[in-house]
């Protein structure tokens, strides 16, 4: 993990679609509050991507962001989509800003945190004993798998009819490389990794089995590395979730159970995500970090969306991209003091809590800062 330089912090913001500018607008308050209390001073740059990209230019993300993206220490990312651009093709969509960000970035380990506060026990769907105490790492591989898989695509029969084609692929180095970042991040927590696949079923899951066992003897035996094929695995996540502590996943199984897991704790909205690529000479790495909601266009622009999991997000740019332990643990005290007093966005309201807005609750984080650092 890099160092935070001297000179100033370089961060690419990318609010995006939908709730995105109004959540960011509650993170750049947050890092107002760094500069002026912490001392950290950032160089901001800020850009569309999505469906702002296409109204401006026609394409959801251009050349000019990925250069920018390269050039900052990290990228802070909002959300893209928006049903209006639903005529548009396939290369059109404004989701293929993040897709290419990442593809274009090798940002290829998704690490997506699932953890239930303890004042939000209640908003989860499990059982109070079940949910309470739960802490999951998931970590998901993004740049392969069947998502970019080649062939894909539509095809023509002889009979007029039609056939959809994706293709699974993996191969040793992809996951040797996202192993390592999941038992590296075990060794941090309860040094436990659970590897998930579907090696009964498929070719590519049994290679993932095995790649992933032989990184463990050779580089990591004092981590416990267990196996589970992924059906097994969503069940176990509902049935006894506190079971696991580091879940390393494929592309299209980290994205069914991340959001399986998001909803254990409660709430989409209050969950964040960050995505690392490989470390590079002079010892950056690059990186972005989102929350794992989408757009939300249907509450876009009525103030009363849940900033919570972007400004985590912005947390876990402070703890891996720039070794900010100290600011990021106080970013996430806050969010649990706040929680624990009642007040509630929409999203995670329940009975005798006070309902707030998205800029309410994040000048409530922001209050709270100011008691942790006294």
């Amino acid at each position: 993990m890099m160092t935070a330089q001297n000179t100033a912090i370089k961060l690419l913001v990318l609010p995006g679609d939908g709730i995105g500018p109004e959540i960011m607008r509650e993170v750049r308050r947050v890092i107002d509050w760094l500069e002026s209390r912490r001392g950290l001073s950032f160089d901001i740059t800020e850009d569309v991507v999505g469906g702002a990209s296409l109204a401006e230019y026609g394409e959801p993300i251009r050349d000019e962001v990925i250069e920018k993206a390269w050039a900052a220490d990290a990228v802070l990312f909002g959300s893209v989509g928006d049903p209006k651009w639903a005529h548009v093709g396939f290369e059109k969509r404004p989701e293929v800003a993040i897709l290419k960000l990442r593809q274009e970035l090798g940002l290829f380990a998704n690490l997506r945190p699932a953890k239930v506060f303890d004042a939000l026990v209640d908003a989860s769907t499990l059982k109070p004993d079940v949910g309470r105490g739960l802490d999951i790492m998931i970590v998901r591989e993004t740049v392969g798998g069947i998502y970019f898989g080649n062939p894909r695509g539509i095809e023509t029969l002889p009979d007029g009819s039609k056939r959809g084609i994706n293709t699974e692929v993996y191969t040793t180095s992809e996951i040797e490389r996202v192993a390592r970042v999941a038992f590296d991040l075990a060794r941090k927590r309860s040094n436990r990794v659970c590897s998930v696949e579907k090696c009964n079923v498929m070719e590519s899951g049994l290679l993932w089995k095995e790649v992933v066992t032989d990184v463990h003897a050779k580089e990591f035996p004092d981590v416990e590395l267990s196996h589970m094929l992924a059906d097994n695995c969503a069940m176990q996540m509902v049935r006894n979730p506190r079971q696991f502590d580091v879940i390393v996943t494929g592309n299209l199984f980290g994205d069914l159970l991340s959001d399986l897991a998001s909803m254990l704790t409660g709430s989409l909205g209050m969950l964040p995500s960050a995505t690392l690529g490989a470390v590079r000479e002079n010892g950056k790495f690059p990186a972005l970090y989102e929350p794992i909601h989408g757009s939300a266009p249907d509450i876009a622009g009525q103030g009363i969306a849940n900033p919570i999991a972007q400004i985590l997000s912005f947390a876990m740019l402070l703890r891996y991209s720039l070794n900010k332990q100290e600011e990021a643990n106080m970013i996430e005290q806050a969010v649990s003091n706040v929680l624990e007093s009642g007040l509630r966005t929409a999203d995670i309201m329940s009975e005798g809590m006070a309902r707030v807005g998205t800029s309410v609750m994040g000048e409530a984080i922001v209050r709270e800062l100011d008691k942790l650092q006294k």
